[in-house]
C-alpha cells in the first residue's frame, strides 16, 4: 500500500492515554479538596442553560473518493428525548498537578471533536472537573518530578456533578454515558461503584468507554470491570457498554502497549463502533480540520491533491477507514485499515498517531488520539438507534 501523505499527532496528547490508567487505578482514599458547587452552570462545559463549548460549528466537508466534495451542515435537537453526560480525557495544560476550573481552549476543543456532534440526538452535559493534568503526566513520565497528583479529586468532581444532574435536571430520563482516556476510566469507576446495582442503572442507555480497557472473562460479554452491564452486540440494544481502542492495520500493539491488554483470566473488550459489526465494516469518521486542536503537527491535511482549501471545522471521507475488532499477541483492539488508492486525488492517509521527540510514531499509543474521531458518525447514529429503542414500549 502507497501511502502519499502521513501528517502525524502532536506529542502532548499522548498523555491522554495514561490518562485512563489513572482514572481506573486511582487510591481509594477521598479526597479532602473543597467541593465543586455544580448548580453554577460555569462549572460545566455543556449543559442545556449554558451549552457553550456545545455550542459550536460542526459543519463538515464531505471529500468523495473522485474528489468531489459537498458541504453537511449540523444542528443540535434541544429537545432530544434522552441526555448525554461526557466525561473528557487528559488535556489541560495548566502547571498544576491537577487542573483549575476555568476552561481553556484545549477542555473547548475536546469537546468538539469528541461530544458536541452527540447533540444531535441527545441534551448534553459535560461537567468540568479538577481532573490529572498533562503537567503531571509528563513528569511523571520523565522521573524526576515530585508532582503528586490528587488522583481523587477529579473522580469525586465527577460523581458530584452526575449527583447534581440526576436531581435537578434528569427527570426520569434515558443517559448515554461517553468518555475517553481518563474520563473513560472515571466513568467506568463511577459506574461501577455508584450505578450498577441501582435503580438509575434502568436509566443507562448504554456507555461509551473508549479509549480504555474494559475487562471481561475471555469469551464472555459481562464481569471484570462490570459486573452487569453487557457489552452492546446490536446498535439498538440498550443497558450495554461499547468499547474499544484504535491501532492502525500496520501498527498492531507491540508487547509494551497500554490499551488493548487483558488481565489475568480476563481480555480488553472490544465492540466495533461500525454499527456493532462483525467483521470488517466502513467506519463514518469525522476527521478535525483544525491543527489547534492538536491533531495535525504541520497544519490541516492536504484531503485532496491540488484542491480547494476546505475550511469547515471536519472532513468526513466516505470509503476511506474500515474498521474490525480483531486479536493479536494477547491484544484485543479495533484495527483500523486505511483503504489508500494512489490513482484517486484523495488523501491515502489519516493524522493521529502520537509521536515521540525523534520524530518516530510511538506505536504503544495506536490512534489514541482520534479514537472518537474514527467513529463519531457510527457512534452518533447508535445513540438514534438506541435512543429510540429506549423509548419504545
Amino acid at each position: 500500500m502507497i501511502l502519499k501523505k502521513h501528517v502525524a499527532g502532536h506529542l502532548w496528547l499522548a498523555g491522554a492515554a495514561l490518562g485512563g490508567v489513572l482514572g481506573v487505578s486511582a487510591a481509594h482514599a477521598q479526597s479532602g479538596a473543597e467541593a465543586i458547587d455544580y448548580s453554577n452552570s460555569s462549572n460545566w462545559l455543556c449543559r442545556p442553560d449554558n451549552p457553550r463549548a456545545c455550542a459550536v460549528d460542526m459543519s463538515t466537508t464531505i471529500v468523495e473518493a473522485d474528489g468531489n466534495i459537498h458541504l453537511e451542515p449540523w444542528t443540535s435537537d434541544p429537545l432530544a428525548p434522552i441526555d448525554c453526560f461526557y466525561v473528557y480525557p487528559t488535556v489541560s495544560q495548566d502547571a498544576g498537578a491537577n487542573s483549575d476550573m476555568v476552561a481553556g481552549p484545549e477542555e473547548y476543543n475536546v469537546v468538539r471533536s469528541q461530544f458536541a456532534r452527540l447533540g444531535s440526538q441527545c441534551r448534553t452535559f459535560a461537567p468540568l472537573y479538577r481532573q490529572v493534568t498533562l503537567t503531571a503526566l509528563r513528569a511523571g513520565m520523565s522521573g524526576g518530578s515530585d508532582m503528586r497528583p490528587d488522583r481523587n479529586l477529579g473522580y469525586n468532581d465527577v460523581l458530584n456533578a452526575w449527583n447534581y444532574y440526576l436531581e435537578n435536571h434528569n427527570d426520569g430520563r434515558g443517559v448515554v454515558l461517553s468518555g475517553h482516556s481518563q474520563g473513560a476510566g472515571v466513568l467506568a469507576r463511577m459506574i461501577a461503584a455508584e450505578i450498577e446495582g441501582t435503580p438509575v442503572q434502568e436509566q443507562i442507555v448504554s456507555a461509551m468507554i473508549l479509549g480504555s480497557n474494559v475487562q471481561v472473562p475471555e469469551g464472555e460479554l459481562v464481569g471484570g470491570t462490570f459486573k452487569e452491564l453487557p457489552l452492546c452486540e446490536a446498535g439498538d440494544q440498550i443497558g450495554c457498554v461499547i468499547t474499544y481502542a484504535s491501532f492502525r492495520e500496520e501498527v498492531p500493539p507491540p508487547a509494551t502497549a497500554l490499551f488493548g491488554r487483558g488481565g489475568q483470566g480476563t481480555e480488553a473488550a472490544c465492540t466495533n463502533p461500525a454499527q456493532l459489526a462483525k467483521g470488517s465494516n466502513e467506519l463514518h469518521a469525522y476527521l478535525s480540520n483544525n491543527a489547534a486542536e492538536g491533531f495535525s503537527s504541520t497544519g490541516p491535511s492536504p484531503w485532496i491533491d491540488g484542491g480547494v482549501a476546505i475550511h469547515t471545522p471536519f472532513v468526513s471521507v466516505p470509503g476511506l477507514l474500515t474498521g474490525e475488532c480483531v486479536s493479536n499477541n494477547g491484544f484485543n483492539y479495533l484495527q483500523v485499515t486505511v483503504n489508500a488508492d494512489p490513482d484517486d486525488p484523495r488523501t491515502d492517509e489519516i493524522s493521529g498517531d502520537v509521536m515521540n521527540p525523534d520524530g518516530s510514531v510511538n506505536a504503544g499509543w495506536g490512534l489514541h488520539l482520534i479514537d472518537a474521531n474514527v467513529a463519531m458518525g457510527d457512534l452518533e447514529t447508535i445513540v438514534h438507534k438506541q435512543s429510540q429503542a429506549y423509548r419504545r414500549p
